[in-house]
């Protein structure tokens, strides 16, 4: 792909995310689908796709920012229902997968066939995130879908590695096999933890946005690289780096956090639509590859519509052979496990710890959240790639595409009637996060005047007691009258979604308060053009009527995301 070619699709890319995100369409979905028509245009050169390209330049940045916005208390909880979905379930369909492909495909050995079941195990979740949070999927749901698609991946990659190592002749042993995985994980979490602990305490004392910036920007590609080239897990390395750094985040200067948040939103953006575009550019080469092939067109497509159905099928069985395996457990021998370990404090660990629960409905979502994308694309080029003969490895990579497609196609199209069909919403928690933060609010502004008690003696000496009392009561009337009003407004607004019928809504209102600042910028725009105000002066008033509708904005982003 030359620059001209790049810079079209990353231009075309672009301008339909824009319009799918001004009708409120899935993004993902329509670049697909644009992308998929526009392979045929006549005479528009083949886009051959780098798998080193996109495992090393794409796929770090977006694993990097997911992990940014996990909530690592949320992960750690959940942590049974991800480790599930994020390794066995990769494992389980691996091998469901190659027991079909060597069955239908003759060619094929079991390597090849665990081979191609390894490039097509792994979700993912961009498609899924984005639709379940535009639709309000409870919080636990979209942990569980955050969480499995950080360490899927890694997973899906290492069991590439391994069987592609097999299937081009090499011989492991079992030991050997355990071998890779474990010295994957281990490099991975080990780079991903120094990296992530040295960027955040170099960012804690330069005190300089820009910089810090940039550190965080240039740390996954660093993570992912280094964990590579040391025989680890770049995706562990990238993962625990930003849940790292997205914990501690709190802890460093608020200008960074305000400049990160929106560079890391245009660089999702940018990155999916490109991979998205690039997924569906690839249609008219493999129908050419398909053409081509010594194989029977008719034969190549059974058995990529086998691997679809056994891929779509396999996710939820799985899911609820765990839900009803787990309700067992926790039926009859979590009760046991608790008896036992209330004999001995060395015995706790046997109780385990408790994870959410997940009802029916949320299972059904989570089953048919299975959307393949940018790591089976690569994973697939890089077996065709391969400078050793795999079998089949032609037909690996058609069945491949045929399962991303397909399942963006079928899964992603009708995922968002699923969560509607079945109501899948949780209104209490909208209402819990009014009231802690309503809560932390009361404790932050008593915290704050206890300090103005505290240290107005020190500061009286220091600077003379009539004009510390004076700034005091100022600080302290100020104080109360934020408190006061934050308080009103989430006790109106919690009042308004419960009698949503007849009263306006959160966002309603918002969306007239947004109105009232768009006036007053046209006001400040109004008076610099007359000369009536200095270009300085308007920038600091533009400033605050900025800052005023981003505190807006991210109050009620809170109070909807993950």
């Amino acid at each position: 792909m030359d620059t001209v070619e790049l810079l079209i699709l990353l231009v075309g890319s672009l301008a339909v995310t824009g319009f799918a995100r001004a009708k409120g369409l899935p993004a993902p979905l329509l670049v697909t689908a644009v992308a998929l028509a526009a392979s045929f245009i006549p005479g528009l050169p083949p886009i051959e796709i780098n798998s080193e390209v996109i495992l090393t330049l794409i796929l770090p940045p977006l694993l990097y920012s997911a992990a940014l916005d996990v909530s690592w208390q949320s992960f750690r909880t959940s942590i049974k229902q991800i480790r599930r979905l994020g390794i066995f379930l990769v494992i389980v369909t691996a091998l469901a997968v190659a027991v079909a492909a060597y069955v239908i495909i003759p060619d094929m050995d079991w390597p090849a066939a665990i081979l191609l079941g390894a490039v097509v195990a792994p979700p993912d979740a961009v498609s899924a995130a984005a639709i379940g949070r535009k639709l309000g999927l409870p919080r636990r749901v979209m942990t569980v879908l955050s969480g499995e698609s950080l360490i899927n991946d890694a997973a899906s990659l290492t069991l590439v590695r391994v069987f592609t190592l097999i299937a081009a002749g090499t011989s492991l042993t079992i030991w050997q096999d355990l071998g890779i995985f474990g010295l994957a994980i281990g490099v991975g979490l080990a780079v991903g933890g120094v990296l992530g602990v040295l960027v955040h305490w170099i960012r804690q004392r330069i005190n300089d946005p820009v910089v810090e910036t940039i550190m965080s920007i240039l740390l996954p590609f660093v993570a992912y690289i280094l964990a590579e080239h040391l025989s680890g897990s770049g995706v562990i390395a990238v993962v625990t780096a930003g849940l790292y750094i997205g914990y501690n985040s709190p802890k460093e200067g608020y200008a960074t956090r305000l400049q990160e948040r929106p560079l890391w939103t245009s660089i999702d953006v940018i990155l999916e639509g490109f991979v998205f575009a690039l997924i569906g550019l690839q249609l008219n080469t493999v129908v050419q590859d398909l053409v081509d092939s010594e194989r029977s067109l008719g034969q190549t497509i059974t058995a990529a519509a086998v691997v679809l159905a056994v891929v779509i099928v396999v996710r939820p069985l799985f899911v609820f052979e765990s839900y009803v395996r787990n309700r067992f457990n926790g039926r009859w021998l979590r009760p046991l496990r608790i008896r036992i370990s209330r004999g001995h404090p060395s015995l706790r660990w046997i109780r385990g710890s408790a994870e959410p629960k997940l009802n029916w409905r949320e299972l059904t979502v989570i089953s048919w959240t299975g959307m393949r994308g940018v790591v089976t694309l690569a994973a697939a080029v890089s077996v065709v790639a391969s400078p050793v003969q795999i079998k089949a490895q032609d037909t690996i990579f058609v069945i491949a595409f045929f399962v991303t497609v397909g399942t963006l196609l079928l899964q992603g199209l009708t995922l968002p009637f699923v969560i509607r069909r079945l109501d899948v919403q949780d209104p209490a928690e909208g209402e819990e996060d009014v009231r802690s933060e309503m809560r932390l609010n009361q404790r932050t502004t008593e915290a704050a005047i206890a300090l103005l008690d505290e240290r107005k003696p020190e500061w009286s000496e220091q600077y003379g007691p009539e004009a510390v009392d004076a700034v005091v009561a100022r600080l302290k009337a100020r104080l109360q009258r934020q408190a006061e009003t934050f308080r009103r407004d989430a006790e109106e607004e919690e009042s308004e979604e419960r009698n949503a019928p007849t009263r306006l809504r959160g966002t309603q209102i918002q969306d007239i308060r947004r109105e009232l600042l768009d006036r007053r910028r046209e006001i400040v725009l109004e008076e610099r053009e007359r000369g009536n105000l200095d270009e300085e002066v308007m920038r600091r008033v533009l400033v605050t009527l900025d800052a005023e509708e981003l505190a807006m904005d991210s109050a009620q982003a809170s109070r909807s995301r993950s």
